[in-house]
């Protein structure tokens, strides 16, 4: 057998494995969402365990001290954050369909008194598709908060259990590192190390990265609303924040709720453009000043294979696919630039 084919057969199982994972994963997505949770949240704080280890702080009262700070600041998000939230969240569950309705009737509004010389079979068509597309977001929106309330048991459990996960992951850290170290090849040991490292600095960098990022996008978005007077500002810079997250796409999906409160409040074209110039005047920051200065180095993907990796990535694992899917692409391309370079090749 060639060494092509060698290679070949060693990508297909390689590939065969990696679909058995996903498929796993997929089976006990809400475990795995759990794990994601944990495993995120510690690889975010573990930098500021190493900082106290540095200043001779041993490592389990490192922990000790950063859970005691994150537990000021989750007593100071449940007094004050938390009731704030709520309210909002509750209102808008309550508010959504007679903003759906009143949005209902603007729409057939514009049927009646505007009429088009040319395409008037295609207007009318599509006018009563958005009523009947809305007609059906109506109806959808019970079965939505039903869905959403059986959500909450998985997200309760999560946010329970994801401290003692962090806990765990944070002090077993060198244990787990040094265990999975004896299982490799020692011909390869240093090449898989320093690989691992490489790893660990792109996807270490972009979480942290992107989660100042979202921070300021989510910020930056609710003052401008709260300036524009639109409903629900907080709820809707939350969204835009997360929204940020999506390459090429997370802008278009973060005006669209804005617009659509805006319009429904003001029924105004006047508010749409400042809407659209605020969104692009805070993306336009991200893209060339927020992100350069926070991101040291890029992750030089291919947008369209990083929009195929963000789709397949969110429809296995959700918001954690889609948070994790662009360093999870940056690994493998750093994986596959050792292999290519010959780094796993049998000596001799």
């Amino acid at each position: 057998m060639t060494n092509s084919q060698t290679n070949t057969n060693r990508s297909v199982v390689g590939l065969l494995a990696l679909a058995a994972l996903c498929a796993s994963g997929y089976a006990i997505k809400h475990t795995v969402s759990c794990f994601l949770l944990a495993f995120v949240v510690a690889y975010l704080f573990d930098p500021f365990v190493i900082w106290l280890e540095k200043h001779r702080l041993r490592r389990i009262y490192g922990i000790i001290v950063l859970y005691c700070l994150l537990g000021v600041f989750s007593l100071f998000c449940i007094i004050f954050l938390v009731p704030l939230l709520t309210l909002r969240w509750e209102s808008l569950l309550k508010n959504l369909p007679l903003y759906l309705q009143k949005g209902k009737e603007i729409v057939l509004g514009w049927k009646e008194h505007f009429q088009p010389v040319y395409a008037a079979d295609e207007w009318s068509w599509l006018m009563d598709s958005v009523t009947g597309g809305m007609d059906k977001l109506l109806g959808k929106v019970g079965a939505g908060l039903y869905a959403t309330a059986s959500q909450v048991a998985f997200n309760l459990f999560n946010l329970v259990l994801a401290p003692i996960l962090v806990f765990f992951m944070l002090v077993y850290k060198q244990t787990i590192i040094d265990g999975i170290t004896v299982w490799l090849p020692c011909r390869h040991r240093e090449t898989i190390l320093l690989l691992g490292r490489e790893v660990n600095a792109s996807i270490g960098g972009y979480l942290r990265g992107q989660l100042i990022v979202s921070l300021i996008v989510a910020i930056l978005s609710t003052i401008a609303l709260f300036i524009l007077d639109v409903d629900y500002a907080l709820l809707n810079g939350i969204f835009a924040g997360v929204a940020s997250v999506l390459p090429f796409i997370g802008v278009i999906l973060a005006v669209v709720p804005p617009l659509f409160f805006a319009y429904i409040k003001f029924q105004s074209g006047v508010i749409l453009l400042k809407v659209i110039a605020s969104f692009a005047i805070i993306y336009f920051l991200e893209g060339y000043l927020i992100k350069p200065l926070v991101f040291k180095e890029s992750m030089d993907l291919n947008p369209l294979l990083t929009i195929i990796v963000v789709m397949a990535f969110g429809e296995l694992l959700g918001f954690w696919g889609i948070l994790l899917a662009i360093p999870i692409a940056a690994a493998l391309r750093i994986i596959s630039r050792h292999w290519r370079r010959g780094d796993f090749a049998p000596e001799g």
